[in-house]
């Protein structure tokens, strides 16, 4: 494994043959596979979940990490091109990037939307950029469009809980928020249960489509797959006979970039948070995923977040197995 960016890189079997390996090595461990090697981490953004769970990653597997981010070690980066650096970055990109991954044998890069330009974001030209600069394999710790990581760790945690992937019903549903959210996370989840061949409906009030690109893909992958998509704002029709409920806040594109325009937009939308009777029309072990940090009170109320249904946590430590996945096809042998 070269790269890992996102999850539509690789086929449905491939997906499930890292699963495989993550079940392999929470099972049985294997702490001295990775001895020697070292990742790099690059944060432009703040992290606890990602951070932690790469630490652990290749701590469990006998290698080392060291961290770098803008508001922990360093004086600022600049990214832009072309710019005369007369102002507080003391260093750009085009130099820290290549330095930092040629200090570890493979590097993870986390740098989400800045949520200026949406054609830009969309084709994830920030991140296109940063990986340019590098040679090592690296790894997508979320960039504008793709989190490969969390979709790997939900698809283990569906596997886990016996959720199947075809004629398993998938609810994308978008919940409200007070401050302007990526999309990363629901583009890549929306494509991730696409190409799983689950029953995806997008739940989510008008003004909160997602992008027809994403749209098309998903489509696409979803009738290759034996799934299929659809949307609505109807909570009960959504959640009919649904086995997952994944949440997520992500902006409106028709107000991207424009905050207090979508500040007035979403006034009316508080009730956008998920309580206990969201799910009296779906299957009675219908769980309730997020990828968390989640806003309690906000996004969901706590009867959800602390019920039986809800797999968060479980979420979560899927992270770290399924990265461990991942660094293990990707360092434990020569294919670079």
């Amino acid at each position: 494994m070269k790269n890992f960016n996102a999850i539509t890189d690789y086929s449905r079997e491939e997906i499930e043959q890292l699963v495989g390996l993550a079940d392999r090595l929470d099972k049985h461990p294997e702490p001295r596979s990775l001895e020697g090697k070292v990742l790099s981490l690059l944060f432009l953004n703040r992290s606890l979940r990602t951070l932690a769970s790469f630490q652990a990653s290749m701590i469990r597997l006998g290698g080392g990490t060291f961290v770098i981010s803008p508001e922990m070690s360093i004086y600022g980066l600049e990214s832009r091109s072309g710019i005369i650096m007369d102002g507080t970055a003391a260093e750009h990109l085009k130099e820290a990037v290549p330095v930092i991954a040629s200090y570890g044998d493979a590097i993870g890069i986390r740098a989400m939307a800045k949520m200026e330009d949406l054609q830009q974001d969309l084709q994830d030209q920030a991140f296109g950029e940063l990986v340019s600069h590098v040679t090592t394999p690296y790894v997508n710790m979320e960039s504008a469009m793709e989190h490969p990581c969390q979709n790997l760790a939900d698809w283990k945690t569906m596997n886990d809980l016996g959720i199947p992937g075809q004629g398993g019903k998938f609810v994308l549903s978008w919940s409200w928020h007070p401050n302007p959210q990526p999309l990363a996370t629901a583009v890549s989840t929306l494509k991730m249960a696409a190409l799983r061949g689950m029953d995806i409906t997008i739940l989510r009030p008008e003004g909160y489509q997602l992008p027809q690109p994403v749209m098309q893909t998903a489509r696409s992958l979803a009738d290759q797959s034996g799934g299929s998509l659809s949307e609505s704002e109807d909570r009960r029709e959504a959640m009919e006979g649904a086995h997952t409920l994944y949440v997520n806040s992500w902006s409106s594109c028709e107000f991207y970039s424009r905050p207090q325009s979508e500040d007035r937009f979403k006034s009316s939308l508080r009730d956008w948070c998920i309580d206990s009777s969201w799910f009296e029309s779906a299957e009675p072990d219908c769980r309730f995923m997020h990828c968390l940090p989640i806003r309690r009170g906000v996004a969901a109320l706590d009867e959800v977040l602390d019920s039986p249904r809800s797999v968060v946590i479980e979420e979560s430590r899927n992270r770290m197995l399924s990265q461990m996945a991942v660094l293990h096809r990707m360092l434990s042998t020569p294919e670079y």
